[in-house]
């Protein structure tokens, strides 16, 4: 889908739930005044964002392996069994080795997942080099993760 496909499906999608939402509260009763004002946007701050967590299939026994590995490798990050931005930036770091030229954000996105597949090759993974974690990804990164739970006894 194009993203101006995208957009309209998304603007369609929201006027349609608008005005099922608007129908609903009418047909209970509910009334709003005509000049209410908007509600303001929740205040945000550094300490009120929950750390986004992709483990990437790996099972908790998995990902602290895996962090277990990274802290050898001389990353300091908790060994908690979620692989956070911390670990994320860790693993980014390590995956230099295997073509990730990205940023160190924390976030695994395209480009890290595609040095992830490049470095998941020792470990089984057979498909494209493509940016998607899709299950051949996710299984050679799961063999990965139980080889170094095996290794430090999680």
């Amino acid at each position: 889908m194009k993203p101006a496909a995208v957009t309209r499906l998304q603007r369609t999608l929201v006027a349609a739930l608008a005005a099922a939402g608007i129908a609903a509260g009418t047909l209970m009763g509910a009334t709003a005044p005509a000049t209410a004002a908007p509600a303001s946007p929740p205040t945000v701050t550094a300490g009120s964002v929950a750390a986004a967590v992709n483990n990437l299939g790996l099972n908790t026994r998995q990902a602290k392996g895996v962090q277990h590995r990274l802290r050898e490798f001389g990353h300091r990050i908790t060994v908690d069994g979620r692989l956070g931005p911390q670990s994320w930036k860790a693993l980014q770091r390590e995956l230099r080795a295997n073509g990730y030229r990205g940023a160190i954000d924390g976030i695994p996105g395209n480009q890290t997942v595609k040095a992830l597949q490049r470095a998941m090759r020792t470990w089984g993974y057979k498909g494209a080099i493509d940016g998607i974690a899709g299950p051949g990804t996710k299984a050679a990164f799961a063999r990965y993760g139980k080889w170094c739970a095996d290794k430090y006894g999680y």
